[in-house]
């Protein structure tokens, strides 16, 4: 009987040693070069964790969002503007933007890709409505500069 109490105890001492070594490693976290983790405890912003080795508080933080915070090239769809002139002309182009933010691109915005193309698509139209046909191709340098700070406004 002695010994069967024993054998039990030893199982379930090994169980508790590997809940504590799987607890052991999900606590741990090693973020990567150039990505950002916004960590939530018990489901409220806690900390934003930057490239190294962290150690989270098993079972009661976990990782909510990844962000990679290198510059990302979106494609831009193409468009149908209205020029100055009544002339319809399609236009699309690629947006390049990086997150300087993570915890803001986390909770600020649920898409943030999508209304940053959304935005630059209505600047774009707005640009294009109050140029001739004419002026389109010559106004390519203001049109960019136009469209890159209403994105950064945002």
């Amino acid at each position: 009987m002695l010994a069967l109490a024993s054998e039990v105890l030893t199982v379930i001492l090994a169980g508790v040693l590997v809940l504590a070594f799987i607890a052991l490693l999900l606590s741990v976290k090693i973020v990567p070069q150039k990505m950002a983790y916004i960590v939530e405890r018990l489901g409220k912003y806690y900390a934003t964790f930057d490239a190294g080795f962290h150690i989270l508080v098993p079972f009661i933080d976990k990782v909510a969002y990844k962000h990679t915070l290198k510059e990302q090239a979106v494609d831009v769809p193409p468009q149908q503007c209205i020029t100055k002139d009544n002339i319809a002309v399609e236009v699309d182009g690629i947006l390049y933007m990086q997150v300087v933010d993570p915890q803001k691109a986390s909770y600020g915005i649920d898409n943030y890709r999508f209304a940053a193309t959304q935005l630059a698509q209505t600047t774009m139209r707005s640009v294009m409505g109050k140029l001739d046909l004419d002026k389109t191709f010559e106004e390519r340098e203001n049109i960019n500069s136009v469209i890159v700070d209403a994105v950064d406004k945002a």
